[in-house]
C-alpha cells in the first residue's frame, strides 16, 4: 500500500480547523451593548445596576489596565429557534489561550445572580437547551481588563504589574457578543475529530491502531459536505463511531481525572482580583456539574472559599449544593496553597488547621490530603505535619520542573525527619492544568515510573492558574476517553477514591526520604527580601501575642484572651505565605501591598501584646519569649545596656546581673573573653579566635559581601542559575570602619561602603558581654539591577554536611557535590540557622529574616579544610517586577563559635525573639510563673496559647529539636486539672501521661511534635 499518511494527515488537520469549528454555530443575532466604565476599584452589583450606560460597538478598544467595564447586553431569542440549544457568545478581545491573565467576566442576571463566566475558552452563557423562542436576554457583565504580564514569557520588565504605573491605555478590543445557535452534531463532530486525531499522531508508525484511524478520518470527511456541514455531520459521525467504540486494551493504563482549576492567590494579579476570579471560575464550574452528572471537581484554599462566601453569596449556594450532590470536592486541607518551604513550623501547623476547620464548619467534610500542586520544593517537615493533621496522602506536580535530575517514582511513600510516612502521587501528566489531549495521554503513560507495579495515575483537568476550570469540551474527551483502544482508560472521581485504589494496589511502594527539593526556582528563597521578612516576623510576633495573652488569660484578673482578633491575623499571615506572595514571584502590586499588611499586622500585634504585659502588673520587667532561659543584654526604655536573666518563656524584673565577663574594644578589635573579634581595615573580618577553645575559627576574611551578576535564563525572580558565581565582585573598599559602642556590656564597629549603581550599605558588628555571638546589624540602600549580594563565612572546619533548620527540626545536607543531586543543590533554603561541625567543634550562622544560602568546601595548600557559609541576602530582578528589592532593608545576621545544635537552635530563637523590656504603670507585683516549664534536654516549646474553642484549656505544641530521643517533664505556671494529647486540630488522642508531682511525662523520638492540651483546675 502507499503511503498517505501525510496526505490524511493534513486533510483532517485543515478540514477540521477550518470547516467544521466556525460551522459549530449554525445562527446568529447581535445583542445590544452598552458599556460603563467604572471609576478606580471595581463597584458592587447594586452600584453598577444603577450606573449610567452609553451605547457600545462593537470591535471598540476599552479596558484600560485593572480596569472595570460593566456591559449591558440585551436582545431576544428569534422565535424560529424554538427547540434549539441557544447560547450567548461573548469575545471580549480574548489574546492567546490562556484564560488566567488577561480579560474576564462575570456575566449576572438584572436581580444580581452571577450566572456564568467568560473568557478566551469558555465563550458561551446559556439560554436555553431546547430554547422557547421569543426568550428575552438581559445581561449585566462585570468585565476585567488585567493586563497579560505574560505576553512573550516574560521577555521584558512592564510597568503594567501595578495600577500605579500601568497607564490608561484601552488593553482590549470588544469583538463578539451574540445569541447564537450551537449545532450540537457538529459540535460532537468536532470533537470525535479532536480525540481521534490526536491520538492517532501519537500512536507509533507501525501500530495497527494508529493507520485504522487514520484510514476511518479519510474515510468520514468523504462524506463531508462543504457546503452545508451541519447537514453532513451526522454522516460523518456514523463512520468514526466504530472507532470510538472499540474499547481499550485490559492492561491500559488507568487516569483518575479529577476536575481542577488551579486559582494562584495572587500571582500576576492583585488579591482584589483573585477574590474576583474565584467568583468566575466558581461560577462555571457549578454550571458544568449541572450538565454532567459524572463531573467532580476537587477545590484547595479555603481562604478562596471565604472571599466567595462573604462577596458572593448566589455563588456560595451553589458550591454547597454542588458538595452535597458529590460533584465538588474540597481537597487540600491548608489555609492556602503555601510555599513548601518558607513559611514557619507554627505556620504550617495553621495551615492545615484553618484550612480543615473551615471545610469541617461549613461543609461537614474532613479532608484527607495535602494538595499542592504547585509549591516550589517541599520541606521534610510535611510528612508528620500532615499525618498529625488526619491526612492521609499527599499530591504535588512541580517536582517534575527538575532542572537536573528526574524524579524517579510518581507513587511513593514520603518520609520525613521524624519517620513519619505519607502516601504520596505526582500526577505522570506532568501538569495540574491537564485537558486529555493525546499529547497528555499519551506522556503520563510514557512517564509513569511505576509501571509493572502499579496501573493508575492521577490527572487534575481544566485550565489554571489564573483560573477558568474544566470545560464542557475537556468533559466530552473525557467521556470519549473512558474506554478507547490505544489510550489509557480515563475515569473522573474523587481524589480521595483515587488515593484509596493507589494505596490498595501498590502498599508496599518506595519510600522516598527528606525533602523534596525542587531543582528549579531557587531564587524563591531570596526575591523579595521585605515580603520574606514580612512574614519571617509576623510568625515570631504572633508567637510572642499568643504566649503574653495566655499569660495575662491565667494571671490578670478581667484580662479577655483576644480570640477573634489573633484569628484574623494568623490567617492575614497565611494568606501572605501563597507560593507566589511569600516566595517574591508576583508582580510589584502584589508585594506592595504585602508589605503595608505585614506593617498593619505588626502595629495590631504590638498593641495585643502591650496590652497583655499591662495587664500582668506594674514595675519594669523583661520578657522572653524564647523557650530557652537566657542570660543577655538588653537595652533598657532609656537606652542603656543591661544584663539580664529571664527564664524560658516568662518574665523577670528588670534587675542587673552581673555578667561574667567584661567587653573590652581596642582599636578593631572587641573581646569579650570568649571570642575576639579583628575588623581589618576593609571591614570585613580578620579573625574570630575563640578563646574558649584556643583556636582560630576563620580559613580567611569573615563577613565577606560579594554582589554576583545574577540573570537566570529564565523567570528571574524565581530562578538563580549556577553561573552566577563566575562573575562577581568583593565589596572591601570600605569609606568608614568606626568604633560606635564601647561599654563593659557591649563593643561595636560600624562598617560603611557604597558601591555599585548607588546603593550603600551599613553593617554594625556588635559583640556582648557572656555571649559568643556576633551580630551583624545591617541596613542596605540597594539600587542594584540583576545583581545578587551574598555574605561569606569560610570557616576551618572539615565539615561533610551542613544542618539547616527547617520546620520543627533540621536537615542535613552533604557539603561535596559526588552526585547530580548533591550538584543541583547549590542553593538551598533554611529558616533561622545553618551549622557546620567537626567531631568537637561547630560554628552556627544564624539570621533573622532571610532564606536562601549555599554552603561549599575546599582543601587548602596546607591540607586543611575550608567550609564556607554564604547567606543570600538581597536580590534585584526585574521580572516580574521591575523595581524589586529596590530601596532600603534592615536585618541582622549572626556567627556563632563553638555551637552545637543545640546552641544553634536556642541563639536562633534568641536572635528572632528578642527580650521585651517593659515598665507598666502601676505598684510591682509578683512575676507570675511561665504558663509552662519544660524539664528535658531536646524538649521545645513552639507555642503557647489558649485553645481554639474557647473552654480555656491551654494548649502547648513542642518538638525535639536536636534529632534525638528526649525525655523530660512539663510543668504548668496553673493548677493542673488533667492533660490529653491532642491532633493539630485540638481534638484528644490519648491521655498524657503525668508523674506523682502533677508534671506531665515528655518521651519523644527525633524531631518528634507533640500537642498538649492542659485542662485547668479551679484554685483552691
Amino acid at each position: 500500500m502507499h503511503d498517505e499518511r501525510s496526505r490524511i494527515e493534513e486533510r483532517v488537520e485543515r478540514l477540521h480547523s477550518q470547516r467544521i469549528k466556525p460551522a459549530v454555530y449554525a445562527a446568529t443575532v447581535p445583542l445590544a451593548v452598552e458599556a460603563w466604565q467604572a471609576p478606580g476599584e471595581p463597584v458592587p452589583f447594586e452600584e453598577a445596576a444603577a450606573a449610567p450606560y452609553e451605547p457600545f460597538a462593537m470591535d471598540t478598544p476599552w479596558g484600560p489596565p485593572w480596569g472595570t467595564t460593566w456591559f449591558r447586553m440585551r436582545g431576544q431569542v428569534p422565535a424560529e429557534w424554538a427547540g434549539r440549544r441557544v447560547e450567548a457568545v461573548i469575545d471580549l478581545g480574548f489574546v492567546g489561550g490562556w484564560p488566567g491573565n488577561q480579560a474576564e467576566a462575570l456575566v449576572h442576571l438584572t436581580d444580581g445572580r452571577p450566572l456564568k463566566a467568560v473568557n478566551p475558552l469558555n465563550q458561551y452563557v446559556p439560554i436555553g437547551n431546547p430554547a422557547a423562542g421569543g426568550e428575552p436576554v438581559d445581561y449585566l457583565v462585570e468585565a476585567a481588563s488585567n493586563p497579560d504580564i505574560l505576553a512573550d514569557d516574560f521577555a521584558a520588565p512592564t510597568p503594567l504589574g501595578d495600577v500605579l504605573t500601568a497607564g490608561d491605555r484601552p488593553l482590549y478590543t470588544f469583538r463578539r457578543a451574540d445569541i447564537a445557535v450551537l449545532d450540537e452534531e457538529v459540535w460532537h463532530l468536532d470533537l470525535d475529530i479532536q480525540v481521534l486525531r490526536e491520538l492517532m499522531l501519537e500512536l507509533g508508525e507501525h501500530d495497527p491502531r494508529r493507520h485504522e484511524i487514520m484510514h476511518a478520518l479519510d474515510r468520514s470527511l468523504d462524506l463531508l459536505d462543504l457546503d452545508d456541514i451541519a447537514g453532513s455531520a451526522a454522516d460523518v459521525r456514523a463512520v468514526l463511531a466504530p472507532v470510538l467504540a472499540k474499547p481499550a486494551h485490559a492492561s491500559a493504563h488507568v487516569i483518575s481525572g479529577v476536575g481542577h482549576a488551579h486559582i494562584d492567590s495572587a500571582w500576576l494579579w492583585p488579591i482584589r482580583e483573585t477574590k474576583r476570579k474565584t467568583s468566575r471560575t466558581f461560577s462555571n464550574v457549578t454550571s458544568l456539574a449541572d450538565e454532567y452528572e459524572e463531573f467532580v471537581f476537587a477545590c484547595s484554599q479555603a481562604q478562596q472559599y471565604e472571599w466567595v462566601r462573604d462577596n458572593y453569596p448566589h455563588v456560595w449556594a451553589r458550591i454547597q449544593e454542588s458538595v452535597k450532590k458529590g460533584q465538588w470536592a474540597p481537597v487540600g486541607g491548608m489555609w492556602v496553597e503555601a510555599d513548601g518551604n518558607l513559611p514557619g513550623g507554627e505556620a504550617i501547623a495553621r495551615q492545615l488547621i484553618h484550612g480543615k476547620r473551615f471545610f469541617i464548619e461549613h461543609f461537614g467534610i474532613e479532608t484527607k490530603g495535602v494538595w499542592l500542586p504547585d509549591s516550589f520544593g517541599y520541606t521534610a517537615a510535611y510528612p508528620q505535619l500532615a499525618r498529625l493533621a488526619g491526612n492521609e496522602w499527599f499530591l504535588t506536580q512541580k517536582i517534575s520542573w527538575n532542572q537536573t535530575n528526574k524524579f524517579p517514582h510518581h507513587t511513593f511513600w514520603w518520609e520525613g525527619i521524624d519517620g513519619t510516612r505519607i502516601f504520596t502521587h505526582f500526577p505522570p501528566v506532568d501538569t495540574y492544568n491537564a485537558r486529555f489531549s493525546g499529547v497528555e495521554m499519551s506522556r503520563a503513560v510514557r512517564n509513569y515510573a511505576e509501571k509493572g507495579y502499579a496501573t493508575r495515575s492521577l490527572a487534575p483537568f481544566g485550565w489554571g492558574d489564573g483560573g477558568g476550570g474544566p470545560t464542557r469540551e475537556i468533559m466530552e474527551r473525557a467521556r470519549r476517553l473512558r474506554d478507547l483502544e490505544g489510550s489509557p482508560r480515563v475515569e473522573i472521581e474523587h481524589p480521595d477514591a483515587f488515593f484509596a485504589k493507589a494505596r490498595e494496589e501498590y502498599p508496599d511502594a518506595p519510600v522516598w526520604v527528606g525533602e523534596l527539593y525542587l531543582e528549579l526556582h531557587r531564587a524563591t528563597y531570596t526575591s523579595q527580601a521585605r515580603t520574606k521578612q514580612g512574614n519571617r516576623r509576623s510568625e515570631h510576633r504572633l508567637r510572642e501575642a499568643e504566649l503574653w495573652a495566655t499569660t495575662a488569660a491565667l494571671h490578670a484578673p478581667g484580662y479577655v484572651y483576644p480570640y477573634e482578633r489573633l484569628d484574623r491575623l494568623w490567617k492575614t499571615v497565611l494568606l501572605h505565605q501563597f507560593h507566589d506572595i511569600l516566595p517574591g514571584s508576583s508582580i510589584a502590586w502584589v508585594h506592595r501591598e504585602a508589605e503595608a499588611e505585614y506593617a498593619r499586622v505588626a502595629a495590631e500585634l504590638e498593641e495585643l501584646t502591650s496590652q497583655a504585659v499591662a495587664a500582668l502588673g506594674g514595675g519594669p520587667r523583661v520578657f522572653n519569649t524564647s523557650p530557652f532561659d537566657r542570660a543577655e543584654v538588653v537595652r533598657t526604655a532609656a537606652g542603656a545596656p543591661a544584663y539580664v536573666e529571664v527564664p524560658a518563656s516568662g518574665s523577670a524584673p528588670l534587675e542587673a546581673a552581673e555578667p561574667p565577663h567584661p567587653v573590652t574594644v581596642d582599636g578593631r578589635v572587641l573581646d569579650n573573653g570568649l571570642v575576639r573579634v579583628e575588623v581589618a581595615e576593609d571591614g570585613t573580618l580578620s579573625s574570630v579566635y575563640d578563646l574558649r577553645m584556643r583556636r582560630e575559627v576563620l580559613a580567611d576574611r569573615g563577613n565577606l559581601l560579594r554582589l554576583h551578576t545574577d540573570l537566570p535564563n529564565n523567570w528571574d525572580a524565581w530562578d538563580i542559575d549556577k553561573h552566577y558565581k563566575n562573575r562577581y565582585t568583593d565589596l572591601l573598599d570600605a569609606d568608614s570602619v568606626t568604633v560606635v559602642e564601647e561599654d563593659p556590656l557591649l563593643g561595636a564597629i560600624r562598617v560603611e561602603r557604597a558601591f555599585g549603581k548607588g546603593s550603600k550599605i551599613t553593617q554594625t558588628i556588635t559583640l556582648r558581654a557572656g555571649s559568643p555571638r556576633v551580630d551583624f546589624e545591617t541596613d542596605i540602600d540597594w539600587h542594584e539591577a540583576e545583581k545578587i549580594l551574598k555574605a561569606g563565612f569560610p570557616v576551618d572546619i572539615r565539615a561533610p554536611h551542613s544542618s539547616a533548620e527547617i520546620q520543627f527540626g533540621h536537615v542535613q545536607r552533604p557539603t561535596h557535590t559526588n552526585t547530580t543531586w548533591e550538584a543541583a543543590r547549590f542553593e538551598v533554603s533554611g529558616h533561622r540557622w545553618v551549622h557546620i561541625g567537626e567531631p568537637g567543634y561547630g560554628v552556627a550562622v544564624l539570621n533573622d529574616s532571610t532564606y536562601g544560602h549555599d554552603v561549599s568546601r575546599t582543601v587548602r595548600e596546607d591540607g586543611g579544610t575550608t567550609t564556607t557559609v554564604r547567606l543570600s541576602l538581597v536580590r534585584a530582578p526585574r521580572i516580574p517586577d521591575p523595581g524589586a528589592d529596590q530601596g532600603r532593608h534592615r536585618f541582622t545576621y549572626s556567627l556563632l563559635p563553638g555551637a552545637s545544635i543545640a546552641d544553634a537552635v536556642a541563639e536562633g530563637y534568641a536572635l528572632n525573639l528578642p527580650l521585651r523590656v517593659a515598665d507598666s504603670a502601676g505598684e510591682p507585683v509578683p512575676v507570675p510563673a511561665p504558663v509552662v516549664s519544660v524539664e528535658g534536654e531536646g524538649v521545645t516549646v513552639e507555642a503557647v496559647k489558649l485553645a481554639d474553642d474557647a473552654s480555656g484549656d491551654v494548649v502547648v505544641r513542642l518538638y525535639e529539636s536536636r534529632g534525638g530521643r528526649a525525655q523530660g517533664v512539663l510543668r504548668t505556671g496553673f493548677p493542673l486539672a488533667g492533660a490529653q494529647v491532642t491532633d493539630l486540630l485540638e481534638r484528644p488522642l490519648a491521655d498524657a501521661e503525668t508523674d506523682a508531682d502533677g508534671a506531665v511525662t515528655i518521651v519523644l523520638r527525633p524531631f518528634q511534635i507533640l500537642t498538649l492540651r492542659l485542662g485547668r483546675a479551679e484554685a483552691g
